[in-house]
């Protein structure tokens, strides 16, 4: 969790992030119908995130992200894209169900925790090896129940 900073008020910049790509122009109705909270809560958050100085906005406004509130907000769409890769491609969770799920995750580990995360990830996604032994008997443990009879050195 970036310091100061509530899961509620990081969700917020990550939304405000995720919509802001390419240039577009976000605006409470988007931010609202994103996180499925009321208008009157999206005003709420963003005068708390805009005396922090992490987004500028005005009544009826665009909301635009500061340089800090770019910065955080990247900080939280890494680390949501993470967990959601370690939970699709390592662990097979569906995608609705990661997304959930790397939700709640990329609020509460710490840096050191997230950082292994990461380069576990990357190192098994990025293995010369067209799909490692390791994790063809996994995916043969989650459909069966026991480990693959024909893996050699495993045992039921």
């Amino acid at each position: 969790m970036i310091t100061g900073q509530s899961s509620s008020m990081e969700d917020y910049l990550e939304a405000i992030g995720w919509l802001s790509e390419a240039g577009n122009i976000v605006r409470v109705t988007q931010l609202s119908r994103k996180l499925g909270v009321s208008k009157p809560s999206v005003s709420a958050a963003l005068n708390k995130l805009a005396k922090a100085g992490l987004v500028q906005h005005e009544r009826y406004a665009s909301i635009e992200l500061t340089p800090e509130g770019r910065r955080l907000a990247d900080d939280v769409i890494r680390r949501h894209e993470i967990m959601r890769r370690f939970l699709t491609e390592i662990l097979g969770i569906d995608r609705e169900r990661a997304e959930e799920d790397a939700c709640r995750m990329e609020h509460v580990l710490s840096p050191p925790s997230l950082e292994r995360f990461s380069e576990f990830v990357e190192f098994l996604t990025s293995c010369p090896q067209s799909e490692p032994a390791w994790h063809k008997g996994f995916s043969y443990y989650l459909e069966h129940g026991e480990h693959d009879p024909n893996v050699v050195g495993v045992s039921s």
